[in-house]
């Protein structure tokens, strides 16, 4: 007969370098979620699996474990489901044009998406900056808007791997964020738990994002691969830079603004780009037609729109307002101080602009302010004559302004020339 391993057990086992079973893994956890085991020795096996490691079949299991530590979607009922994860970026909205995008050329996205934290916005406040925008949908809603329309997003479920939840808050208190195992897991036991047969992941690499480096990004993307593999998945990865924002726009009410603009054929090139690559893998790694023409056309035609604004209409979302969102009422130009070329534009230094004017969060649950935001009108590479507009700020009575006047003028260096570095370093991992 199997008995659960005493938690000092797995410490100790832990500590010595041995590896956990699937069954032990389970144990523990479950036991963690219903409070039996005590936050100070997860806490320690915590640190020591930073200390020792773990296999990839180990984290693979500590995944599966995390995930089915509550509730688990069944999307089997829908058909060719595809998801994307992104670890997060400044001016990141590819989900908007991703998702209808992917819905028009046969996929179903059917997935629950989290809020903004700290420099990185989250896609269901960009979402509800929309007037009538539900996030909050009954499962037979979520399901009917799903195969009516292909496209439904709804936000994170309490439910949704707490295990996840529980040991995310742990790790921030001890010191025990940056282990590769932990990081994969975290971010993979959602996306196992949210369904979907296929999955793109865009590991971002730079300023603005949590990975500094290509190496780091690298090793990231192949564990959660991995993990997708061993869960019967499947899963790519790409690597993409977030040395500067995504767009030009970074703020909620402004960033849907973009992505309303970039299905219609009218956004920045990098954010076309990017969702164009990203839909290339995920519908891919489906099975589904992913010609670089097909989807081109898809966004000429005006059929990747047309699906957006039916996925917006049938989430209670007011149609005939994009285009046309509230911003704040105040604005303010940043400009600069000598002719040259942006030869930098500090990512992390714009998401903290933008979340003290009051566009993001310093802990959940705090209210934003979706019509705040900022406009770049320069980005690296980009020459500028002295006195012209680096980015515009729209703020609400000057909330916030002198500081994130400062960030942005951080953020801007000039030079003789500058190149910008690739949008997209590596892709096809785990194609």
């Amino acid at each position: 007969m199997n008995t659960a391993p005493r938690p000092l057990d797995m410490i100790l086992a832990k500590r010595a370098g041995r590896a956990h079973s699937a069954d032990e893994l389970q144990a523990f956890l479950a036991g963690y979620v219903a409070g039996v085991v005590p936050d100070y020795q997860v806490a320690a096996w915590l640190m020591a699996v930073c200390w020792r490691g773990m296999t990839a079949e180990e984290t693979a299991a500590l995944t599966l474990a995390m995930a089915r530590s509550g509730d688990v979607l069944d999307l089997g009922d829908l058909p060719n489901t595809v998801d994307k994860h992104s670890t997060g970026g400044v001016g990141d909205k590819t989900t908007l044009v991703l998702a209808p995008l992917l819905a028009t050329m046969g996929g179903t996205v059917a997935k629950m998406s989290g809020r903004g934290l700290g420099h990185t916005g989250g896609t269901v406040d960009k979402l509800e900056s929309i007037p009538g925008f539900r996030a909050a949908l009954s499962d037979e809603e979520f399901r009917h808007v799903a195969r009516a329309v292909g496209v439904v997003v709804v936000g994170q479920s309490k439910d949704l791997a707490p295990a996840d939840g529980l040991l995310y808050a742990l790790r921030d208190a001890t010191g025990t964020v940056e282990s590769l195992p932990l990081i994969a897991s975290s971010v993979m036991s959602k996306k196992l738990a949210g369904g979907a047969g296929s999955i793109v992941l865009d590991v971002k690499v730079g300023s603005g994002a949590f990975m500094k480096t290509l190496a780091d990004a690298r090793s990231l993307a192949a564990a959660m691969v991995s993990i997708g593999a061993l869960a019967g998945r499947n899963v790519r990865a790409i690597l993409s830079s977030m040395a500067q924002p995504l767009g030009r726009m970074v703020g909620n009410a402004m960033e849907v603004e973009e992505a309303v603009a970039c299905l219609r054929g009218e956004g920045p090139d990098d954010l076309l780009e990017l969702c164009l690559v990203l839909a290339e893998e995920v519908l891919g790694a489906a099975g589904l037609s992913a010609s670089r023409a097909a989807l081109l056309e898809a966004v000429a035609s005006g059929r990747a729109f047309e699906r957006f604004e039916r996925w917006i209409a049938a989430q209670g979302g007011d149609v005939a307002s994009l285009g046309r969102l509230a911003r704040a009422p105040d604005t303010f130009a940043l400009r600069a101080e000598r002719t040259g070329v942006v030869s930098r534009l500090d990512a992390l230094a714009v998401g903290r602009a933008a979340g003290v004017l009051g566009g993001g969060r310093s802990k959940k649950g705090e209210a934003i302010d979706a019509g705040v935001g900022i406009e770049l009108h320069a980005k690296v590479g980009d020459p500028v004559v002295g006195g012209e507009a680096l980015a515009t700020v729209w703020h609400r009575g000057g909330r916030g302004l002198e500081a994130a006047t400062a960030l942005l003028a951080e953020a801007y260096e000039l030079g003789e020339a500058a190149t910008p570095e690739p949008l997209v370093f590596e892709r096809d991992i785990g194609g």
